[in-house]
């Protein structure tokens, strides 16, 4: 399955290209679906039909769905309840009734995440389509899988389970009571359904495709959501200019604008695959205004951004890690190497991330950007490394 995630900052039209870039996908012949989560229902407003917790169709081939995150919320604090009653018994601790229960902040990316892998395994869609949240939150929604399952493989290491019949007695031996079977199967579902989360957005067949106005403020919001996604090991098909003036407003009033927006749009073909989508001179409604738009099909993969090791044992000595950083500033870049993980800090962006088996057993010899690129130098480690003969 073909899935294009739509992310733009904030005004930046996100939603409605979302929109038509779903209606230009089933109008290719796929079975398209178009998710989102926006709360006033933007993306039934663009395709003009109300879209909600069922999905509903909203032209020939092509489904729209918004999930309730309430519904989710509800039904997962209810079975957490369920599962730790005796826990919550022993701590003389009140359940909480259903009709008091509202979503905490976050359920709504919760809500599209577990969409989007629900609707990658049912099979019934050649493309899926997503609306992401403006583009701070959106970068921090597709950081979410891995690092959560970080989390639990941390606080609940898988291995412990091992130790299962032994649980008693340790925890008369400890003192305190060990942790229930059911925090354990719990936390190996969450893991598994995290996993198939990460699995699809990692997908060659996923890519993320930017919308902006051209100008400043577009500008910037392009460099820094291309190097939070590069951090991520995500590529860009195509980036999407949008509202796009024509060049006949030149002789009027608008004539600012439009020089501005020629001349961002001259810079962006210097780094990006640009697309322009003209400005309708309204706010578009309904699938013939979509089709107006003549937004860019559903394309071709976008280039993998690959981590990828050299070796350079035999001119220097050294394996070199390279990380496709685009747009990354050298003064705004951090390394932390902590046991057989690496942290690294481009801006305002962090990962913390798994060294490659090779690089376990080497130290860090040094590091450079260059041409947008972080390489990394390791050493072997002679207390580790394979010795020859």
């Amino acid at each position: 399955m073909r899935t294009i995630l739509i992310m733009g900052p904030g005004g930046s039209g996100r939603t409605t290209l979302a929109a038509a870039t779903a209606l230009a996908a089933a109008a290719e012949g796929n079975r398209t679906l178009v998710l989102g989560i926006d709360r006033t229902d933007t993306l039934g407003a663009a395709l003009g039909v109300p879209t909600g917790p069922k999905p509903v169709e909203a032209a020939p081939r092509l489904t729209a769905w918004r999930p309730d995150p309430a519904q989710d919320f509800l039904k997962d604090l209810t079975s957490l309840q369920d599962r730790a009653s005796s826990a919550l018994d022993l701590l003389g601790a009140s359940r909480l009734d259903p009709e008091e229960l509202t979503p905490l902040p976050g359920a709504e990316e919760l809500a599209l995440l577990r969409a989007l892998r629900d609707a990658a395994l049912s099979e019934k869609y050649d493309t899926l389509v997503v609306d992401l949240p403006p583009a701070p939150q959106a970068l921090a929604l597709l950081a979410l899988p891995e690092e959560l399952r970080r989390y639990l493989r941390r606080l609940l290491p898988p291995e412990r389970q091992a130790a299962r019949a032994l649980r008693p007695v340790l925890g008369r031996l400890a003192g305190v009571p060990m942790p229930a079977e059911w925090l354990y199967e719990t936390a190996a579902r969450w893991d598994l359904e995290l996993a198939a989360v990460e699995a699809v957005v990692a997908d060659r067949g996923t890519v993320v495709r930017l919308v902006a106005e051209p100008g400043p403020a577009g500008a910037d919001a392009l460099r820094t959501a291309r190097l939070g996604l590069a951090l991520r090991g995500l590529g860009t098909d195509t980036v999407v200019a949008n509202r796009v003036l024509p060049e006949a407003s030149q002789d009027t009033w608008l004539a600012g604008p439009v020089a501005q927006q020629r001349k961002t749009l001259e810079e962006w073909r210097e780094t990006y695959d640009v697309r322009t989508v003209a400005h309708l001179g309204r706010d578009p409604r309904g699938t013939d205004d979509l089709t107006a738009l003549a937004v860019p099909g559903t394309g071709q993969a976008a280039p993998a951004m690959d981590w990828r090791v050299t070796d350079r044992l035999g001119e220097d000595g050294v394996l070199v890690w390279r990380i496709p950083l685009p747009g990354a500033i050298r003064e705004e870049l951090d390394l932390v190497r902590r046991g057989d993980e690496l942290a690294v800090t481009a801006g305002r962006f962090r990962r913390i991330v798994p060294l490659p088996s090779a690089l376990r057993r080497c130290t860090v010899d040094g590091a450079a950007l260059r041409e947008g690129e972080l390489r990394i130098r390791f050493a072997p480690d002679p207390k580790l490394w394979p010795q020859s003969p």
